[in-house]
């Protein structure tokens, strides 16, 4: 018989039992360069996929951006798999609700570059094994499953959008946070509709 481990993971909570959480690598000294974090919403933005699985097996791939400044997040897109034609009409739709910034990134298809060409949008890639280049994105994506794909098992792909849509509103509306001043990411993003954008050395603040 075939468990899924979320149940397995269900199981150990309901018994009191600590859920074993995986080891975060840490980045070694030499490697760590402080974080240019933008002081106006939607100058800066970084994107990833976070991969999981409904109960049948089937992998679901989330798109997650996030704001730099604000840390929004700015859209989470769950899907069975996303071609790079896809991905830019997402940016697309963000770009026309939000405006254009730049993007920071793990990696780049042939369509998202000539999207990026197209509208003179400067693309960040990160090196290969230096995600700490991207730290808001995966400080992001830790807790996305964390504290909700590891909490949920998802019976299909509807199961899993209605549940992240809630968990992204929840999120940006109703999560204050310390490192914002005790505000929200929606919150903190409208008082910095005014300021400037200038870029900041961020290697003292938290990411998340």
């Amino acid at each position: 018989m075939q468990v899924n481990h979320k149940r397995v993971d269900r199981l150990y909570a309901e018994a009191g039992l600590q859920i074993r959480r995986r080891k975060r690598k840490k980045v070694p000294v030499a490697d760590r360069h402080p974080l240019a974090r933008p002081l106006a919403a939607n100058q800066v933005r970084s994107m990833d996929f976070v991969f999981d699985r409904t109960a049948e097996g089937r992998v679901i791939k989330s798109l997650t951006v996030v704001d730099d400044a604000t840390h929004e997040a700015v859209a989470i897109v769950p899907e069975r798999a996303m071609s790079g034609m896809h991905l830019t009409r997402v940016l697309d739709q963000l770009a026309t609700t939000r405006g254009s910034g730049q993007i920071t990134a793990r990696s780049c298809s042939r369509a998202m570059l000539t999207w990026t060409h197209a509208r003179g949008i400067q693309l960040f890639l990160i090196e290969p094994g230096k995600p700490n280049q991207n730290a808001y994105i995966e400080s992001f994506n830790g807790r996305f499953r964390d504290e909700c794909l590891n909490e949920h098992w998802f019976t299909s792909l509807r199961h899993a959008q209605v549940v992240i849509e809630a968990r992204w509103r929840e999120y940006n509306n109703e999560r204050p946070k310390k490192g914002l001043g005790g505000l929200t990411p929606a919150a903190y993003a409208k008082s910095l509709v005014e300021k400037s954008g200038k870029l900041v050395s961020d290697s003292k603040s938290r990411c998340y």
